[in-house]
Formats: C-alpha cells, sequence, structure tokens
C-alpha cells in the first residue's frame, strides 16, 4: 500500500474529502455547485482578483514632458544656495552636496546665487565654476539665468531631471 492509497482510505472513511481532490469530486458530482461550467484556476482567480496593470497606471500618471517644463519654468525654486564669499573649490563642495541633497529630497528646481562678478577682474569666476558644475552634474537639467526680482545675472536656475 503506497500513501495514496493510504490517503483514498482516509477520504472514505471520513467521507469528507479534502484539497484539490474534493473540488474535483464536487465538480464532477454537481457542475452547478461552482456557479458557472467548469473554469480553469487562473481565470476563476481573475475573476475574484482583476487585472492590475501596473504600466496603465504609470502611463496616466505621468505628465507630457512639454507641459511639466512649462509648469517648472514658472515655478518659484523649490531651494537657494547663496555662494557669496566661497572660493571656487568651497563653491564646488557646496554645490555637490546640496545637488545631492536636493535629489534625495525630491527637489525639482534650484536657485544658485552667485554674484555678478564686481570683484573679479573680467568674469565672475563663480559663475563660471556654477556653469561648469551643471554642464558636469548628472542630474541638472535645463538652466538659465533668473530674473531681476531673483538675483538677475548674479544667479542661476537648475530644472533638476525627474
Amino acid at each position: 500500500m503506497d500513501f495514496g492509497d493510504i490517503l483514498d482510505q482516509w477520504d472514505r472513511e471520513t467521507e469528507k474529502p479534502a484539497g484539490k481532490k474534493a473540488a474535483k469530486q464536487r465538480l464532477e458530482e454537481d457542475p452547478a455547485a461552482s456557479g458557472s461550467e467548469s473554469v480553469d484556476p487562473l481565470t476563476a482567480w481573475l475573476r475574484i482578483y482583476g487585472v492590475n496593470d501596473k504600466d496603465a497606471e504609470i502611463a496616466k500618471a505621468t505628465v507630457p514632458p512639454g507641459k511639466r517644463r512649462r509648469r517648472l519654468l514658472a515655478k518659484k525654486p523649490d531651494a537657494t544656495i547663496d555662494l557669496h564669499g566661497l572660493t571656487r573649490d568651497e563653491a564646488w563642495l557646496a554645490l555637490d552636496n546640496f545637488f545631492k541633497l536636493s535629489r534625495q529630497q525630491e527637489l525639482e528646481k534650484l536657485l544658485i546665487v552667485h554674484g555678478k562678478g564686481n570683484h573679479s577682474e573680467g568674469e565672475s569666476v563663480l559663475k563660471r565654476s556654477v556653469r561648469d558644475f551643471i554642464e558636469r552634474c548628472p542630474f541638472a537639467g535645463e538652466s538659465g539665468q533668473s530674473p531681476a526680482i531673483e538675483g538677475g545675472s548674479g544667479s542661476t536656475w537648475v530644472i533638476l531631471k525627474g
């Protein structure tokens, strides 16, 4: 006698079959007991729980890039850093920390106040450093000069890549 025979004998003695055998036996005895004709388990599961299409949810949630860009251009900066009085190396480190922190906080638009370079001979040292940093930063997107209200040519805004 093998294990299957023992289970069959147990089912006959208790008269309450359980598991897959019980379901199959009930369907064979009365197909109407399931509420419909014979249905495979996957179809039954899908009828109960439905389909959750994550790709469709993402597509609904995403905003077209042009619309996002227009919104961000009109938006005030989420955070500002002032680099006045820092050396080129100090400013670079401050920008690196500022951008990493802003990325972790999921900020979208930043303002960097670097000054106009009134005390520099030629072009502003910090302005050039900020431009170099933005060009090399992997998550810095579009950038430009701020309106006169926010510092004019002495500041630069940056939109972080999403």
